[in-house]
C-alpha cells in the first residue's frame, strides 16, 4: 500500500506564496511522475503541474509562470511553490503519483486565497 501525506496548505493573501509538500511512503516501486491537481466548489478535479522521472515538467495554462514543481526522488517527494497566488487558486489541492503497478492520491490540503 501506498500513502500519500500532502502539507504546506492554508489561508494566505492575494499576492502571497505558499509551498506544498507530498511525500509518498509504503510499498513504493518505480515513480513515473508525481505532480498536484486541484478541485474547487463545484469544479471539476484539474491538472496544475506535473513532473515525469525524466524531469520533464508540465503545467496548467492557468499557474504557468506563476508556479514551479520539483521532486527530490531520494525522499520521494515533490513540492508545487505557488508565487502571486490569486483567489481564483482556492481550492483543495492533490498530490497523485503514477507508479509501476498502480496511481494513488493524497488526501488533499486546503488553500484558500482571500482578496
Amino acid at each position: 500500500q501506498v500513502r500519500l501525506v500532502e502539507s504546506g496548505g492554508g489561508l494566505v493573501q492575494a499576492g502571497g506564496s505558499l509551498r506544498l509538500s507530498c511525500v509518498a511512503s509504503g510499498s513504493i516501486f518505480e515513480i513515473y511522475a508525481m505532480g498536484w491537481y486541484r478541485q474547487a466548489p463545484g469544479k471539476q478535479r484539474e491538472l496544475v503541474a506535473t513532473t515525469t522521472s525524466g524531469s520533464s515538467t508540465r503545467y496548467a495554462d492557468s499557474v504557468k509562470g506563476r508556479s514551479t514543481i520539483s521532486r527530490d526522488n531520494a525522499k520521494n517527494a515533490v513540492y508545487l511553490q505557488m508565487n502571486s497566488l490569486k483567489p481564483e487558486d482556492t481550492a483543495v489541492y492533490y498530490c497523485h503519483t503514477v507508479m509501476a503497478d498502480d496511481d494513488y492520491w493524497g488526501q488533499g490540503t486546503q488553500v484558500t486565497v482571500s482578496s
